[in-house]
């Protein structure tokens, strides 16, 4: 069917899960319209270039990867769409080499924006909506190794947190039916993927907005309820959700579930309750914990993540030490650690109190490596358990890596017969690089024979 293809198409993302999902999607649209999928650095009728508006260098980013694209192929169409396109798409359109720049809703139709278009000489042309008119759902998937595929359920947020751009970049939250979800989870399956991770913005607020005219009835644990029912999906990883929408009965269903890993992905942002009613969260550091220890009471071996922010807009060294300290006491298994940058549009950025670029990358290390002990002492205490790992097909100096479903990262010899398989594994020591040695399980070793 490849060699039908009379055009090709190359593709880049960057940021979130929710974009591969995008991009995969926008991918699968092209295909169907005639497009060969070919590698991002290969010769290409046109380059799709995902944006991300989260990222501190969002602008340097998209540049870097448009000149990629004219190396390739300097009369090769350059499109640029996502969260930075949509907030920004003026800006983006002069930079040298962009033809195409579309908002949240036209991004999805990119066929009938190219097929007449020709190599811009000056600046590209722009078609992006007032993100008020962003109010549909598009189903997406990604599919980016035969492991592991990113399902999007939800879009958009209704949050106003002082320091985010995602809403001007997405629009208002809105969701997915649980029929079309669990169509689209029944379609990874049959294609033989083992582990679905949930995406979206705000994935706790399932349920809200509208589809075809018709309002959704139905709720986060509604949907997770159901998902669980699907055959032939072994794994489903909840990527992120709000603590004050993770509720008792959520955890308590991942807690006995089929197929829902104990792993959970919970942003705090601020161990300072005064910080984060600045940044307009929706709970203090007291919902924080009980949500944590709920967690552990029904779970001790889940993994926990942690988003937090550095450097918000008066955040003494008083404040940052109460983040922690706090951080420090929790029993949580690894932290994403975000240095806080203004953002135009946003409240934070006219706040008082600028923290030192300086001071905001020496709390950032101060917590990476805080990280990195929780995550050791964490994985001590999966050390001589037995557990099931999913094997991904990466073959790194003679080694392959995969995840528990409490998301231990594993190594051990490469084996081409592993990949994509679970099996069961001994999880021996931790190695210098941060992995877990381990030796297949005797029972697992019989069950091969």
């Amino acid at each position: 069917m490849e060699q039908n293809h009379t055009k090709t198409a190359a593709y880049h993302t960057l940021g979130c899960k929710l974009n591969f999902a995008e991009t995969s999607t926008i991918a699968r649209n092209l295909t169907e319209n005639g497009y060969g999928k070919v590698s991002f650095d290969e010769k290409a009728d046109v380059y799709i270039i995902n944006t991300c508006s989260v990222t501190e260098n969002a602008d340097k980013e998209c540049k870097l990867h448009v000149k990629r694209a004219m190396k390739s192929n300097p009369d090769g169409l350059v499109v640029v769409v996502g969260c930075y396109a949509q907030l920004k798409p003026e800006e983006i359109s002069k930079i040298d080499g962009v033809d195409l720049v579309l908002g949240a809703k036209e991004k999805f139709n990119i066929p009938s924006y190219i097929d007449d278009l020709k190599k811009s000489e000056n600046a590209g042309i722009v078609h992006s909506c007032e993100i008020e008119e962003a109010d549909f759902f598009i189903g997406s998937y990604s599919i980016g190794d035969r492991t592991r595929a990113f399902l999007k359920v939800q879009d958009g947020c209704d949050y106003k947190c002082t320091y985010c751009t995602i809403p001007l970049a997405r629009g208002i939250s809105r969701s997915d039916t649980i029929e079309n979800v669990l169509k689209n989870a029944k379609e990874i399956a049959e294609k033989g993927i083992k582990e679905i991770v949930l995406t979206g913005v705000n994935i706790g607020d399932y349920g809200k907005g509208e589809f075809g005219n018709k309002k959704h009835e139905h709720t986060f644990l509604d949907l997770i309820k159901e998902l669980d029912k699907v055959e032939g999906i072994e794994r489903i990883r909840i990527s992120s959700i709000e603590p004050n929408l993770l509720k008792d009965e959520s955890i308590d269903l991942v807690s006995k579930s089929r197929s829902f890993v104990p792993h959970f992905h919970i942003p705090l942002q601020s161990g300072s309750d005064e910080l984060l009613k600045k940044m307009k969260r929706r709970y203090l550091t007291k919902l924080y914990s009980d949500r944590i220890a709920k967690i552990r009471e029904v779970m001790p071996n889940c993994a926990i993540g942690v988003d937090v922010i550095v450097g918000f807009p008066s955040e003494t060294e008083e404040e940052f030490l109460k983040t922690y300290n706090f951080l420090n006491e929790l029993p949580i298994s690894y932290l994403h650690v975000f240095t806080y940058s203004e953002r135009e549009n946003t409240e934070a950025a006219e706040m008082e109190g600028v923290v030192p670029i300086s001071e905001r990358k020496k709390r950032n290390k101060m917590l990476r490596i805080l990280s990195e002990k929780k995550k050791m002492a964490f994985y001590q205490t999966q050390l001589g358990k037995t557990l099931p790992v999913l094997w991904e097909h990466e073959n790194k100096n003679g080694y392959m890596f995969g995840f528990t479903e409490n998301y231990v990262r594993v190594q051990k010899p490469f084996d081409e017969n592993s990949i994509n398989q679970i099996e069961m594994v001994n999880l021996k020591r931790i190695k210098p690089d941060g992995t877990v040695g381990v030796e297949v399980s005797f029972d697992d070793f019989l069950a091969k024979i």
